[in-house]
């Protein structure tokens, strides 16, 4: 069987990987002359399993609210007349109550689990390299009503198995050291022993040449044009150069699945929500995280890699605008100015910008939609996490084989309902 997957960032490639190792003949197709070239880029660099939680919770529409009148806020949105920022906004605000954010969250750690048992399989398989460490992330909190919020959500975490821990602040500075000299700044912080940091991209690429190794095919520099369904079924695959004919098809295209499927009539509730990135040379290690440490005021992740830092936020709702903006720089610049001031110098960071494709409840769609045409997208800012329990998800669902997991609440259809 022949199957065609549209995107060569992480998702595409993890899902190229499952397929292959199920015996399908894969294709990868993607516009740029790379894997990993666009959102998997420069991302957080966090495999943030217990992190796992939708945007869309009970008290953010006050927050947004306060946001929008700060110049260095978490969140800016740059108004649209396009429909599709406000109806996603408004489908958002809609999850915002109590018993949906704790559905969702589940549903999400769910995912992010069997993705840590995915990863880790593929890990002993492969023995694949991304400058990975494995030593938790530290959410740092500053105000005592974060810590309240904080053991309040721990429920879904227990639910779900997940490990962690509360600490006062004694216990996050024996957490992470270098934070000692900034330690009154903080009041406590939640620690989550599973979780893991790397870079995507050096992982995206590596696994890309794994595929290959296995006869996976890269087609890259193509533009897909259209993807073609007859008698109500996919068929083929039309691009810039030739047309594939397949099986299956995969759309994996993070922010542009969206209008790629509208033609064939599906709707999907995604948006891209832009992130930015600093990636700084480390001039003194010592001073530096040793892992993942959360910024839960600002929203800003700082992720250690082996010479570098990778600071990472901010959530700007401006369609496909790609421009890079000098006060969202500011904004995650001063964090590592206010928590690792002698880590490195800021100022030389490469900066860099990526969409995010977000759903409203937070959770990917994965699924078929078209007979033989299925979605792998939507996973937001957790694509890393998420990745490869998303891939291999998609492999069972498109092969016929009973899914580890529940995999039923992931479809599309959650929004048709």
């Amino acid at each position: 069987m022949k199957v065609v997957i549209l995107g060569a960032g992480v998702i595409g490639v993890t899902t190229a990987w499952f397929l292959n190792r199920k015996g399908l003949d894969v294709t990868v197709i993607d516009r740029q002359s790379g894997s990993a070239l666009e959102t998997s880029k420069a991302n957080a660099g966090q495999i943030s399993y217990g992190y796992s939680a939708p945007w869309a919770a009970p008290g953010i529409p006050f927050k947004a609210a306060k946001w929008l009148m700060q110049t260095h806020a978490p969140l800016a949105i740059m108004p649209s007349l396009k429909t599709e920022q406000w109806q996603w906004m408004s489908q958002m605000l809609r999850e915002c109550t109590k018993s949906r954010y704790n559905r969702n969250k589940s549903r999400m750690l769910r995912l992010a689990n069997y993705s840590k048992r995915s990863l880790a399989e593929l890990k002993a398989e492969t023995g694949i390299e991304y400058e990975g460490r494995q030593k938790g992330l530290l959410q740092i909190f500053r105000t005592e009503q974060q810590v309240k919020a904080a053991e309040k959500d721990t429920t879904a975490l227990t639910d779900a198995g997940t490990h962690y821990a509360l600490l006062d602040r004694e216990g996050c500075i024996a957490r992470e050291p270098a934070l000692s000299p900034v330690s009154g700044k903080l009041v406590g912080g939640l620690y989550l022993p599973g979780d893991e940091t790397g870079d995507c991209h050096l992982f995206t690429q590596n696994l890309a040449r794994l595929c290959e190794a296995h006869g996976v095919t890269f087609s890259y520099g193509e533009d897909v044009q259209e993807i073609v369904c007859k008698h109500g079924k996919f068929d083929s695959i039309q691009t810039s150069f030739s047309r594939y004919k397949a099986d299956y098809c995969v759309v994996a295209m993070g922010s542009f699945s969206r209008n790629m499927v509208k033609p064939l009539g599906i709707s999907l509730p995604t948006y891209p929500v832009k992130g930015y990135s600093l990636t700084m040379a480390l001039d003194n290690p010592d001073a530096a995280p040793q892992s993942t440490v959360m910024d839960e005021t600002n929203k800003i992740a700082l992720t250690r890699f082996n010479n570098r830092l990778r600071i990472a936020g901010t959530a700007e709702l401006n369609g496909f605008d790609m421009s890079l903006s000098s006060t969202r720089r500011e904004t995650i610049a001063r964090v590592v100015r206010d928590l690792f001031p002698d880590a490195g110098n800021i100022d030389k960071a490469d900066f860099w910008c990526g969409l995010r494709p977000m759903t409203p409840d937070g959770t990917p769609i994965i699924g078929e939609t078209i007979p033989g045409l299925f979605l792998n997208t939507g996973h937001g800012t957790l694509g890393w996490t998420m990745a490869c329990g998303s891939g291999k998800l998609v492999s069972d669902l498109v092969t016929g084989s009973k899914p580890d997991i529940e995999a039923g609440d992931f479809n599309l259809s959650r929004y048709l309902s």
